[in-house]
């Protein structure tokens, strides 16, 4: 059902969405978009769930929710996670290079060309080589966005905090001694600056580990910012490979898997997705022989045109002569969903 991905690549980052999908029982397959409690899309219009949205859209984490002999999965959708890194020296580099590796989008801002090129090297999305209050007004921020200031002097701080105060964002943080850090502060409360804003601001940046060198500093940064983004009820949402995969046609047909329950421990969360195509996947729900299992499973769909969301239960609980399987132990339910033109 492309027409879905294309409802969610439009969807405005910071609202609340959720898409809802009639998994198993009548009408299984239907799906929906709510945006800030409205109904913005829907498979079937005038359907079960253009009508049960507004109860269906209240509950308050990702899952199953059984309603008129329905199983309905719900979720709330988070957008892709960036990471918008000011200043490009040293722990900057290592903090672009453990962002890739988490699987963030890096954008580094850093006024000078070498080190610009230094940040291209390293693997960033996006650099933008300009001054620090240029380069942030060419990022809107979002519910998604996790910024980090760690620039070569406290006045390119203040700039910054400056020009990120107001924007929508996940997480800022900014590296300093404490008395740098409450230099900064003072002198931007002076100028205006809101103090309950340089309250969110995580000073001394990073979780307290003891760091010391920029690969140390770098994980702590990276530490902190995966402790926030956790916490946050949404799922991850679609990454940018799939959804491209999938409106570009180059993927088509292909089969979404989504983790839509578990139970006991697991190698991902609930909301964890997988493309699967013919010759290959985007994504992973955690590896090992079940994982395996699921992409046969999803390619015989390809195979057969199945119509309608496929409902798969994995064990983890690995037994001594399967030692290739998941060995997190507890229980996944996989949903696989056909998508063509």
């Amino acid at each position: 059902m492309k027409a879905f991905y294309e409802a969610v690549s439009r969807r405005n980052p910071n609202r609340e969405h959720i898409a809802l999908t009639v998994a198993e029982g009548p009408g299984a397959g239907e799906k929906a978009l709510v945006e800030n409690g409205e109904l913005v899309w829907t498979s079937a219009p005038g359907g079960y769930l253009g009508t049960a949205y507004p109860d269906l859209a209240v509950f308050d984490k990702a899952g199953i929710l059984v309603r008129d002999g329905r199983r309905i999965y719900r979720e709330a959708l988070g957008g892709e996670k960036r990471l918008v890194i000011c200043g490009g020296g040293h722990v900057s580099m290592q903090v672009v290079a453990l962002g890739k590796l988490v699987g963030l989008s890096v954008t580094v801002l850093e006024d000078r060309e070498s080190f610009a090129e230094s940040a291209w090297r390293k693997g960033a999305d996006e650099v933008i080589c300009a001054p620090f209050e240029e380069g942030l007004a060419r990022v809107p921020g979002d519910k998604d966005t996790f910024f980090v200031i760690v620039t070569r002097d406290h006045r390119w701080d203040r700039e910054c905090l400056r020009a990120i105060e107001g924007k929508p964002c996940a997480y800022v943080g900014m590296m300093g001694s404490r008395r740098r850090v409450a230099m900064v502060k003072q002198r931007l409360l002076e100028e205006g600056v809101a103090a309950d804003f340089l309250d969110r601001v995580h000073t001394p940046i990073g979780l307290s580990i003891g760091a010391e060198t920029p690969g140390e500093i770098a994980v702590s940064i990276l530490a902190e910012i995966i402790q926030v983004k956790n916490e946050d009820r949404r799922s991850f949402g679609f990454q940018r490979d799939m959804l491209k995969a999938i409106l570009s046609g180059e993927a088509l047909p292909c089969v979404m898997a989504t983790i839509i329950g578990r139970e006991g421990s697991g190698p991902r969360n609930v909301g964890t997705k997988m493309l699967i195509t013919a010759d290959r996947c985007i994504g992973t729900i955690g590896g090992g022989a079940e994982e395996w299992e699921i992409t046969l499973a999803a390619r015989d769909m390809l195979g057969k045109s199945t119509a309608g969301p496929v409902i798969l239960h994995q064990d983890l609980m690995a037994s001594s002569e399967d030692e290739e399987a998941m060995v997190c132990g507890g229980r996944l339910e996989v949903m696989l969903e056909r998508v063509s033109g």
